[in-house]
């Protein structure tokens, strides 16, 4: 498998960011899939563990949550006929949790809709906070068990409910069910009804949508492997929160949330899977485990 150079990397990663799919930046870069596919594991893993490492104490005080649909390997209702399905195969839901004021992505979760992962989701939000906020999620009924084991009493939580029309048949069988109304429900301690909404967070899923190739509807370029989707999320939420300007705030989200002191370039996720790769030392800048030490 052949090397990339520093600038190759970069230059991969900023394609895939923008939303295109391995094949196509293969053609357009000349790097084999296989090299741009163990590009975007490397880069994964690195972009999730910086994430784990600097994305705490966050001083959010209106957090939304959602979850975005996708699949993996084929629908979860073809599963079952498929030839060669591997672990993980059919529905993949992402959990995300954003600042509503810094529209920093707080946490993230690949995986299914059950109460198993919501409580893990909302646990690990929890340990990202630095003080109680507002938290608003959707009528899902997961989430009821998995906030008050992560949080109890210590937030101030609403849920919004919304409501659909009949579902829309053929020949527009493609297009989503009309909403014809919205609910707020206080559930916990005191929430603002003026900042109970999941807008900020339904427009993220719409990024996703737009910035991952993988989550695009009716393409072929849908993830084949669940590990693989999930190092892609971690790609893109790390762009996102620490590489592009958001327009209305006209900084990054990591800046806006006193996270990041400066603005990151694609190069510098680059650099991050470059320091990864470093094998560890006894002497030098590098520990045990091959980390940078600060």
């Amino acid at each position: 498998m052949n090397k990339l150079t520093i600038e190759q990397r970069t230059q991969v990663l900023q394609l895939l960011c923008e939303g295109m799919s391995i094949r196509a930046v293969s053609r357009l870069t000349g790097a084999s899939k296989n090299t741009i596919a163990k590009l975007l594991v490397d880069a994964g893993r690195a972009c999730a563990a910086y994430h784990d490492a600097h994305v705490r104490n966050v001083k959010a005080t209106r957090v939304q949550v959602d979850e975005i649909w996708s699949f993996t390997y084929a629908k979860q209702k073809n599963v079952a006929l498929a030839n060669y399905a591997p672990e993980g195969a059919g529905d993949t839901w992402t959990w995300t949790a954003v600042d509503a004021d810094s529209k920093m992505i707080l946490s993230y979760l690949v995986g299914g809709r059950d109460s198993e992962y919501a409580m893990g989701f909302m646990d690990d939000l929890a340990l990202r906070l630095a003080h109680r906020g507002q938290l608003t999620v959707d009528s899902d009924k997961a989430y009821f068990e998995a906030v008050e084991g992560a949080c109890g009493c210590d937030v101030d939580y609403a849920q919004l409910v919304k409501m659909y029309g009949p579902a829309i048949t053929a020949p527009g069988r493609y297009s989503p069910a009309e909403c014809t109304g919205i609910g707020k429900r206080k559930v916990e301690a005191h929430p603002d009804a003026d900042y109970e909404s999941t807008s900020y967070v339904e427009r993220q899923n719409l990024a996703m949508r737009i910035d991952m190739r993988r989550f695009t509807r009716l393409t072929n370029a849908f993830s084949k492997k669940v590990e693989n989707h999930v190092h892609a999320v971690a790609l893109h939420v790390m762009y996102y929160n620490f590489v592009r300007i958001h327009t209305a705030l006209r900084v990054t989200p990591a800046m806006a949330a006193d996270v990041a002191d400066r603005l990151w370039e694609i190069g510098d996720i680059a650099l991050l899977v470059e320091q990864a790769e470093v094998k560890p030392s006894n002497r030098g800048p590098y520990g045990t485990k091959g980390q940078i030490l600060n």
